[in-house]
């Protein structure tokens, strides 16, 4: 008979780390909601040290799994889901608390989340593909998900100058019916280089 919580008693080391993952970046979107509620700068600095703090364990959660040869199809899926909260919506979060919510802008977020979600499934449907037969991919196609911490590290630049809220960098601009931030378009560029198909990353 199945018992209680059976699933996550078939967990691996790897698989609570990548759940670890999953929960800082949850914690940074509740950091930001904070921030916006309060006006507490502090709750944006948590938000921000969360990411590169889910960054760690997502690069430990592969090392365990290949360490302990305990990798799972399970496993890249839950890797997947949790990257998507922690350098898909996270950043986009704290982009908008950061004061990039325009018209424009929030367009603009919802297009770097969806390459973000895009590049993921693309990579669960051809890792065995890539892989060529052997245990490790061999690369990616477009840059890793994980690279928007550098969007966070610039945010992170901003917040340490004042340089959010109404002084955001390069200031804002009227386009239509909506203001568009031009700072948001270093989003737009991330997104656009996740879903490449020419280029090409090693992996390490």
């Amino acid at each position: 008979m199945p018992r209680h919580f059976s699933m996550l008693r078939e967990f691996h080391l790897a698989d609570w780390f990548t759940l670890s993952n999953a929960i800082c970046g949850l914690g940074a979107v509740f950091a930001s909601m904070h921030y916006l509620q309060t006006g507490q700068v502090r709750s944006l600095w948590v938000g921000m040290a969360l990411i590169p703090l889910a960054f760690i364990f997502d690069a430990l959660d592969g090392r365990i799994a290949r360490w302990r040869k305990s990798a799972s199809t399970l496993g890249r899926e839950l890797d997947s889901l949790a990257d998507v909260i922690s350098f898909g919506v996270a950043p986009a979060a704290l982009a908008y608390a950061c004061g990039l919510h325009g018209g424009w802008d929030w367009l603009v977020l919802s297009y770097f989340v969806g390459c973000g979600v895009s590049r993921l499934a693309r990579y669960n449907v051809t890792a065995e593909q890539l892989s060529g037969g052997e245990d490790k991919v061999s690369h990616f196609e477009g840059t890793p998900i994980p690279t928007s911490l550098l969007l966070v590290v610039v945010l992170a630049v901003a917040l340490w100058q004042g340089a959010i809220g109404d002084a955001l960098w390069l200031g804002a601009v009227k386009l239509g019916p909506w203001v568009l931030h031009p700072l948001v378009l270093m989003f737009a560029v991330s997104g656009t280089l996740m879903i490449s198909k020419t280029l090409r990353i090693p992996k390490p």
